[in-house]
């Protein structure tokens, strides 16, 4: 796995990296994550699929992050823009 999908306290979805341990989109509607934005999605038939039956509790973005490629400061403000 080299991230997953979360759904945000605000409705809309973040792409969350393993790679870099760190969300890399954010504040997606529904149409931007099928539409491709983060270069993840084969078709919207597989996002589709992905939203539908793999996506993770936002809990999940706070639990894995590591502050190597985002600093912990500029992560807590990114959780606030996605909360509100």
């Amino acid at each position: 796995m080299s991230g997953f999908i979360a759904k945000q306290p605000n409705g809309l979805y973040c792409r969350f990296s393993t790679v870099v341990d760190c969300p890399t989109h954010w504040n997606m509607t529904r149409n931007d994550y099928l539409s491709n934005v983060t270069g993840t999605v084969v078709n919207p038939q597989d996002g589709e699929e992905i939203l539908k039956y793999y996506l993770r509790p936002f809990e999940d973005v706070i639990k894995y992050f590591v502050p190597n490629n985002m600093t912990k400061r500029e992560f807590d403000e990114l959780i606030k823009t996605m909360s509100s």
